[in-house]
């Protein structure tokens, strides 16, 4: 790695645990949802599952994210969306955690930041294409999940439709292959982590858990793997 590289990733995964670090005030700014995500056995309001203190601090992962995507992604015109998105992607996933909310505000400022973002490389570089690739991403990602939503006993909330939108974007920007491996990986990670948390008896079937950093993980595995 050149010393321009370390520099890019060092300034990425700063901005990462930036993100990390505010996350949590931020959060407390969103209290929990009234009215949390139904329980898929019908038995009216289901119980959220609250923070358990475990895990890699929010410092840590957003500086393994940011830092993970500048180095996968190196000086590529689109990599401050990425980074953009994954930085308020960070901040989404302590609050949902935390709240079981995805709230409005910061959905929207990854959308207009990736979106401003992705236009200002496709003007840069000359590819147009590319940035219609990331509007029709953002628009089939929105149609699916609608889809899900509206399915019988969905666990999904119009929160999770919104960020799945947010995050078509980036993956359809970098392609068709992108965009179904970011939109089927947070499925299969969500069915191994409720797996593991029942077989463990940290949740029962009708504990409302979050989806947004199961959408955000897949995303970003999605990228790294492009």
């Amino acid at each position: 790695m050149t010393g321009a590289s370390v520099g890019l990733v060092t300034a990425a995964a700063t901005l990462g645990a930036l993100a990390g670090l505010a996350a949590p005030r931020i959060a407390r700014a969103f209290p929990p949802s009234a009215s949390p995500r139904p329980s898929p056995a019908g038995h009216g309001a289901s119980r959220p599952a609250r923070e358990s203190g475990h895990g890699a601090p929010p410092v840590v992962v957003g500086a393994v994210v940011c830092g993970g995507l500048a180095a996968a992604r190196g000086p590529e015109p689109a990599l401050p969306a990425f980074l953009l998105v994954a930085a308020v992607g960070v901040v989404l996933a302590v609050v949902d955690l935390a709240s079981l909310r995805l709230p409005d505000p910061l959905v929207g400022a990854a959308a207009l930041g990736g979106g401003t973002a992705l236009t200002v490389a496709a003007v840069a570089a000359g590819t147009p294409g590319r940035l219609a690739l990331a509007l029709a991403g953002a628009a089939l990602s929105l149609l699916l999940y609608v889809v899900l939503a509206l399915l019988p006993r969905s666990r999904l909330g119009f929160g999770d439709v919104k960020l799945a939108a947010v995050l078509g974007l980036p993956l359809g920007w970098l392609g068709w292959p992108a965009l179904w491996l970011g939109l089927l990986l947070p499925h299969l990670l969500n069915g191994v982590l409720v797996l593991a948390l029942l077989a463990a008896g940290r949740v029962r079937r009708d504990t409302a858990l979050p989806f947004g950093p199961a959408l955000l993980t897949g995303a970003w595995l999605a990228a790294l793997l492009a």
